[in-house]
């Protein structure tokens, strides 16, 4: 297969993968199981992979700009499992567990649902940058990847930090 059919070939699943994730997520997300065990260990979990995946893509970052491609690809591979894990471990909550409702008042309040909102909508934005920039990287196209990673790592990195403040926002707040 030559490199503009195998591009063309990529745009289709990235495509197909950016409306697909998050429809399945939603769909799942208001799904509960029936006479499931609540998975309440999971939100610590999946906030510290959240954790593990802005550190990650710093240390990428670092390793690139200090010429250990290698060692960038390994760690971008990295994060990309460790927002699928994230992402299955999230709906396995969701799907066990009632959503919990955020306590806090005032000023607080408005600056939870502020982060909240922009993390969500950033995390369905950033799945077709996270495909297209690796896709770049995998086609060799490293001048296209570097400008799709410039605009690509600090929205990842923003859903990576904020996935973690929501986290410690609302979980005095989980039901135990």
């Amino acid at each position: 297969m030559n490199a503009i059919a195998k591009e063309k070939k990529i745009k289709v699943w990235i495509t197909v993968l950016s409306i697909l994730i998050p429809l399945v997520v939603a769909v799942l997300f208001n799904y509960k199981i029936p006479d499931a065990k609540p998975l309440t260990f999971l939100p610590p979990i999946y906030a510290t992979i959240n954790g593990l995946t802005a550190i990650c893509l710093i240390a990428a970052v670092w390793a690139i700009k200090n010429g250990r491609q290698r060692l960038h690809q390994n760690l971008m591979t990295l994060c990309i499992c460790l927002s699928v894990l994230f992402l299955v471990m999230y709906v396995a909550y969701h799907m066990t567990s009632e959503s919990t409702s955020y306590g806090g008042d005032g000023i607080v309040r408005y600056l939870y649902f502020f982060i909240l909102i922009t993390h969500i909508f950033l995390s369905i934005g950033v799945i077709p940058m996270v495909l297209v920039t690796y896709s770049k990287a995998y086609l060799k196209d490293f001048k296209s990847h570097r400008k799709w990673a410039k605009f690509t790592f600090p929205v990842w990195l923003y859903v990576a930090i904020t996935g973690v403040v929501v986290y410690l926002m609302i979980s005095p707040y989980y039901a135990v």
